[in-house]
């Protein structure tokens, strides 16, 4: 079973080892047909040091704590930059 991916920006990184990345679904209204966001915050795992603002992708993996279960797997680019 393959793992989830899921590519969101960095909100916050006021935790040790971990980043609130926050990522955003698109997804049509069912009567009135417009695109609608959703956007959900993950708390990952941060061994790479991701800043404020930087684009990543985020996976699933074992848990690491209550309500860390997501790494930062790679940083795509800086979002001011």
């Amino acid at each position: 079973m393959s793992k989830k991916r899921l590519i969101g920006s960095v909100t916050s990184v006021k935790m040790e080892k971990t980043a609130v990345v926050s990522v955003d679904f698109v997804k049509m209204h069912p009567i009135y047909m417009k695109p609608v966001t959703n956007t959900k915050k993950f708390k990952a795992r941060d061994d790479m040091g991701v800043e404020l603002g930087d684009r990543v992708a985020i996976e699933e993996c074992v848990p690491f704590s209550k309500t860390v279960t997501w790494r930062v797997v790679e940083k795509l680019k800086e979002e001011g930059k």
